[in-house]
């Protein structure tokens, strides 16, 4: 191929004008932005056969011209005739030299301006073009045009700095207005696409116009450039002199044998505390630090303040656990009414406590409804501990930096909000509650579940490193607590850290109790009152817990309880003497009953049966109901249900169809099943409404009504058996609650019979079941 290129000299001295221009041409396609302007000359770089092939012919059989044109795409290593510009440039190959890797450079100069239009042969690319001819007047226009063009681009270059002198002054010479465009647009480093628009613009005023807009646009970001360097050298040498005056000043200050006071403050702090010998040597580098820098630098603040956290932290500082366990039961006690189970696991860990001091603090976790009094039962415990207590809820929690702490390389970085609590009540042994758990979020700045695994693992928090003081701190003597309504959503691995506790929620018995011993003494001490004020009768608050409030704790309960001697104080103030609150006088005080019993069955029905459900609120009473009507056998499933749910409806249509046998076979084939859940808002899931359903469906199918003082729950299987289920005291407490004494349970849940309080034990009727068949001969009539 060298050889065939070996008579490029010879022809070009030869072709001493240049010949009417061919309209049929190969075809070079560039890449990476290059484009050539007619009147300009432009080396190349060849390395793709194709591409030799086209300079072959262009020398052998088209006096060395060719049609140049680029990609769209430049990624694109063989396009095809659409993915190329049609408008390029007639060029003439002036010489073609073989570099040492094998690739041949080309030097092209543009002739003119062409557009290929259709392609006749492929290989070589041979295309067949239309001659682009330029016709103008020189106008005013077109010289005022040119005189600012060629003054924005002296002014771009005198920014850039990148052109000789000879660049320039041919741009100086250059009086034709075309090939003035051409050449201006030839030198500035443009886009590809704007360098394909001025090719593509064939009048060399609108040429002018578009490079005109382009060489003001650069100008102008060129001078805001300039304006920022110089604002920036400024600053520099600002720097340069301060440091400069500084080193001065630091060398008097030695020569007259002083420090600097901040530096000088931290040693003295740094002396009087008491901390461990590797957190001093760490503090004592930084001063060092400190004393070497100019004070009023970035990271002279950063070492303060980074100096000053080493030595508040309370890293020696810790309370005496109370060791009085009478007293700490007795404070258990008068704190909260109930919550036996998490009381006397809190004195287990006392008596272990007073008896070995190298027992580690468990980590507890507590779960139940909202209002069971989780958060006000941690700070029960300091109390009865006597310890200092933190609080930190973690609801929504989405960054890890708020357990672990930024980076100090971070601008305004601190410690993560577990050390900023121990730095506040200034003990290395408080009781620390990590309220909500159960709803942490994840993001893209992190997960704090993971953060967490390191705080609450009795075998890692011994020495745990905060990212931002990158020293170990012993978290092992701190009592974590956390809270959560539910254990599903946290994480398994942090769940197996915890010690979880369950605190059910309350009977109205036990509210009742909570009310006048606990709820109404504290209220009647906020709002200033006594007995000879204000009386508030037991009806009345047995009123308020039956017809105002129907929920796992107390927190609704202690809301009407303030309206009512929110409105009692007003009274009081109007000129009542004294006020006693009766049953028959809440309507007046908190208005129309809220709790309606419209849930519940009134009289035996087909396919409507009472189910128990248990929620992160307590346990809770629905209805589910059946209809059987003319159609293809499908199932219908309403009322929000989610997947484990559905999935239970599809096992009960199956035992269903089972129990019911042959008398029922066309019914099922030919009828749709429509299973509701009232109360469509509200999420529902689970596989305990599965006997529920089951039953549901054989009451439409045999047109047998079912008894409306009775409950069902319990898991179904393919065969008919009844497995357990959890939450067995919340579902009690609330078919309690409405009303039904009945309740049909797994047999496998009877030992969960024992946690159900008396009072409600003795009231209620419990029939233990093994299968389908068992169910329907006791709730069916």
């Amino acid at each position: 191929m060298v050889k065939k290129f070996e008579k490029l000299e010879k022809l070009a001295k030869e072709s001493l004008q240049t010949p009417e221009l061919p309209k049929l041409l190969p075809l070079i396609h560039l890449r990476n932005g290059m484009i050539i302007f007619p009147q300009t000359v432009i080396p190349i770089h060849v390395a793709r056969e194709k591409t030799l092939m086209a300079l072959e012919h262009s020398i052998d059989s088209y006096q060395q011209f060719v049609f140049v044109t680029s990609q769209k795409d430049p990624s694109v290593e063989e396009p095809t005739f659409e993915q190329l510009y049609q408008i390029g440039t007639i060029s003439k190959v002036l010489q073609v030299i073989q570099l040492p890797d094998g690739t041949f450079r080309v030097l092209l100069e543009g002739i003119e301006r062409a557009r290929a239009y259709e392609i006749v042969q492929q290989e070589p690319l041979i295309a067949r073009l239309e001659i682009l001819k330029t016709n103008y007047k020189k106008t005013k226009k077109i010289e005022a045009l040119m005189r600012s063009v060629r003054e924005s681009f002296s002014k771009y270059a005198l920014y850039t700095q990148r052109y000789s002198q000879e660049t320039l002054s041919a741009v100086s010479e250059t009086v034709e207005a075309n090939r003035f465009a051409d050449y201006i647009a030839s030198l500035l480093p443009i886009s590809l696409e704007q360098r394909q628009m001025l090719l593509e613009e064939l009048h060399p005023g609108r040429r002018l116009e578009l490079l005109l807009q382009i060489l003001l646009h650069e100008n102008e970001i060129l001078e805001i450039e300039r304006q920022l360097d110089t604002k920036v050298k400024k600053r520099i040498e600002e720097s340069q002199k301060e440091f400069f005056l500084r080193e001065k000043l630091k060398a008097i200050t030695e020569e007259l044998g002083e420090k600097d006071s901040e530096a000088a403050q931290l040693r003295i702090n740094l002396e009087r505390s008491q901390l461990p010998d590797f957190v001093r040597k760490k503090a004592l580098s930084e001063i060092e630090r400190l004393e070497k820098m100019s004070p009023y630098s970035a990271e002279a603040t950063v070492i303060r303040t980074y100096v000053d956290w080493l030595i508040n932290l309370p890293w020696n500082n810790s309370t005496q656990d109370r060791e009085d366990m009478n007293q700490a039961k007795e404070i258990l006690e008068k704190s909260h009414y109930g919550l036996e189970e998490a009381k006397e696991r809190i004195l287990e860990f006392l008596a272990v406590r007073k008896r070995s001091k190298s027992v580690r603090a468990p980590i507890l976790c507590f779960v139940g409804p909202p209002g069971v009094g989780k958060t006000s039962l941690a700070r029960a415990v300091a109390q009865a501990l006597d310890r200092k207590f933190a609080h930190m809820s973690l609801g929504g929690l989405r960054d890890e930096a708020e357990i672990k702490g930024h980076r100090r390389t971070y601008i305004g970085a601190m410690p993560g909000r577990i050390l900023q609590l121990i730095r506040n009540v200034q003990s290395k042994n408080p009781v620390l509650l990590l309220d909500e758990i159960d709803k942490l979020a994840v993001s893209f700045q992190g997960d704090p579940a993971a953060a967490l695994l390191e705080v609450l693992d009795p075998e890692q928090n011994k020495e745990f490193v905060d990212h931002y003081l990158e020293v170990p701190f012993d978290l092992s003597n701190v009592l974590f607590i956390t809270t959560a309504n539910v254990t599903h959503t946290i994480p398994p691995a942090l769940l197996d850290r915890m010690e979880v506790i369950w605190l059910e929620g309350y009977t109205d018995h036990e509210k009742l109790a909570i009310a006048k011993s606990y709820i109404i003494p504290k209220l009647m001490s906020e709002f200033a009152l006594n007995e000879q004020l204000l009386k508030i009768s037991q009806s009345a608050v047995k009123k308020i817990i039956h017809s105002y409030t129907r929920e796992a704790g107390v927190r609704q309960l202690t809301r009407s309880l303030q309206r009512l001697m929110r409105k009692a104080v007003l009274k009081i103030e109007e000129g009542e003497k004294s006020i006693l609150i009766n049953s028959k006088d809440i309507e007046q005080y908190l208005g129309q009953e809220i709790i309606q019993n419209d849930v519940i069955l009134t009289k035996p029905e087909i396919g409507a049966v009472h189910g128990l459900a248990w929620t992160e609120y307590g346990g809770t009473v629905m209805i589910v109901e059946t209809l059987i009507m003319p159609g293809k056998g499908e199932l219908i499933l309403t009322g929000r249900l989610g997947e484990v749910m559905k999935e239970s409806a599809r096992i009960a249509l199956s035992v269903a169809r089972s129990f019911c046998g042959e008398k029922c076979k066309k019914l099922f084939q030919e009828s749709d099943i429509h299973i509701n859940l009232p109360e469509g808002a509200v999420p529902k899931d689970g596989p305990s409404a599965g006997v529920t359903m089951t039953v549901a469906m054989i009451s439409s199918a045999l047109k047998k009504k079912i008894r409306n003082d009775t409950a069902i729950t319990g898991e179904i299987t393919l065969r008919g058996k009844i497995l357990a289920v959890g939450g067995i005291k919340e579902k009690v407490l609330a078919a309690h609650r409405y009303g039904i004494n009945r309740i049909l349970l797994p047999k496998s849940n009877e030992k969960d019979l024992s946690k159900i309080p008396p009072q409600i034990k003795n009231k209620m009727e419990f029939i233990l079941i093994n299968s389908i068949d068992e169910v329907v001969e006791k709730i069916c009539l």
